[in-house]
């Protein structure tokens, strides 16, 4: 999982929250629970010392201290019930005091005597030795005719702590659980939440330029995704109109200027043609004849550009073989390679059928070899290579020539885009081949790159799927 994602975020603030949650209401269940069962055992001891006190103690001017030590000892009997006993006089002078309990869990004459206290009752903790810990109960009991007594009753908190011990075991096995179960639930719980999020996603990757009719999903749940979505292909309904508009007037332009750069450019050529004219007037014709040359060419580039955008591409798809195709346009090309003193050749291993439009695929080789041909100086070398790999038909364009910038390599299929003027100063380019080339890619569901090292030349590669039928 993506630890920078929503989801992750989300789902780990949730988990760490309740687990926060849980650990507080932990802690504070555990202490409150120990200080509800030491006050109970406590309040129990309380009890008892003063039933000694109220039964025993109240009468024992007339039955005396030996029968208030045989009574307590036969019916409480502490060594049996692992419990302490201490009944002494204010003096210091012991009346009863219990023995060893049976199961030898502690020794008696380990527990000092209480100091003397303003309070009538009282209680206290004692660290005894191996670890235990006895509760003592105290009261000092006062009644008229009798002498004060100081009345000790206590038990082990081995029984509170084997229960609190259960609690932690439980608590220590049971929250990781909990954790784990709250962080799966809310995993679950997010990514059903953010589902709409990943159609939207998805649907917004699928969105070019050439299916800009396509709208987002939009899910009829009223919250604020229904309302980013509706947003959203709103705005693309924007974009398509404007796109749309811009296309229109590329294609309307470059159709709209043909017939007069035509005309303007047959005038010229009479002109240039014309012996009544003198020398000068004729370069100048001449020099006007090759602007409008260029000019005628940029307004058919354009004019291209504008009907594959339209899809014209996508239509008259026929099955050949892209080896073979590749071969004749390198012997096209021949003639002009060899004027520019470069040597062209084609590397074909076996005929790969694909599907498309047979001339428009002809003409991305045509651009391809033609920009390798202008930018490789003199006797340089340019291969056109065609192979299969992968299922896909692969054909590659290499030349040894000047190379491209790195930082224009992400831009030379952009319109209008030339690396730079000295590049470009000696040739007729506006900046618009690459760009013919990646649309007719993108039109037959091709990848088309380019690798460049400035000063050794560069390689454009097409990858287009291989026809099965």
């Amino acid at each position: 999982m993506n630890m920078r994602s929503i989801s992750f975020r989300l789902v780990a603030w949730y988990a760490g929250l309740l687990a926060g949650i849980f650990m507080l209401l932990c802690v504070v269940l555990y202490l409150d629970l120990r200080h509800f069962l030491e006050k109970d055992l406590a309040e129990s001891q309380g009890r008892r010392t003063r039933q000694i006190a109220n039964t025993l103690l109240v009468h024992v001017k007339q039955t005396g201290e030996a029968n208030v030590a045989s009574q307590t000892k036969d019916w409480y009997e502490p060594e049996i019930n692992d419990r302490f006993i201490r009944i002494t006089r204010t003096d210091g002078t012991q009346v009863y005091v219990s023995g060893t309990p049976n199961d030898g869990s502690f020794d008696p004459a380990e527990v000092p005597v209480f100091p003397p206290a303003a309070e009538t009752e009282s209680y206290r903790k004692l660290k005894l030795s191996g670890g235990k810990t006895l509760l003592v109960a105290a009261l000092n009991f006062k009644s008229s005719g009798n002498p004060a007594y100081l009345v000790e009753f206590g038990e082990l908190l081995d029984p509170v702590e084997t229960m609190l011990n259960r609690l932690f075991l439980q608590l220590a096995w049971g929250l990781p659980l909990a954790i784990f179960i709250i962080a799966g639930g809310g995993y679950l719980l997010v990514r059903r939440a953010l589902t709409p999020v990943e159609q939207i996603t998805r649907a917004a990757e699928r969105i070019t330029q050439h299916n800009l009719s396509e709208r987002l999903p939009v899910s009829n749940s009223g919250d604020e995704l229904e309302r980013l979505s509706i947003s959203l292909n709103r705005m693309i309904t924007r974009l398509d109109d404007a796109f749309q508009n811009s296309k229109r007037f590329v294609a309307d332009a470059s159709h709209d200027l043909r017939t007069p750069l035509t005309i303007l450019r047959g005038e010229l050529e009479n002109f240039a043609e014309d012996p009544r004219l003198d020398e000068e007037m004729r370069e100048r014709a001449a020099s006007l004849l090759e602007e409008v040359v260029h000019l005628g060419k940029i307004v058919e580039q354009l004019f291209t550009l504008s009907r594959l955008d339209a899809g014209e591409a996508q239509t008259e798809w026929t099955r050949f073989d892209l080896a073979e195709l590749a071969k004749t346009t390198t012997e096209q090309l021949h003639l002009l390679a060899e004027d520019k003193g470069v040597s062209l050749s084609c590397n074909v291993s076996q005929p790969l059928p694909v599907k498309g439009n047979h001339v428009r695929l002809k003409q991305v080789i045509v651009n391809l070899l033609d920009n390798a041909i202008k930018y490789t100086p003199k006797k340089g070398a340019i291969q056109l290579r065609v192979l299969a790999v992968n299922g896909h038909a692969v054909l590659e364009v290499e030349d040894n020539g000047i190379g491209i910038p790195a930082d224009a390599l992400p831009h030379v299929f952009e319109r209008f885009y030339r690396v730079d003027q000295a590049r470009s100063a000696d040739s007729e380019s506006a900046g618009l081949g690459l760009s013919i080339v990646k649309a007719i890619c993108t039109a037959h569901g091709a990848e088309v790159e380019a690798q460049s090292t400035v000063g050794c030349g560069s390689c454009f590669r097409v990858r287009l799927p291989l026809s099965r039928n």
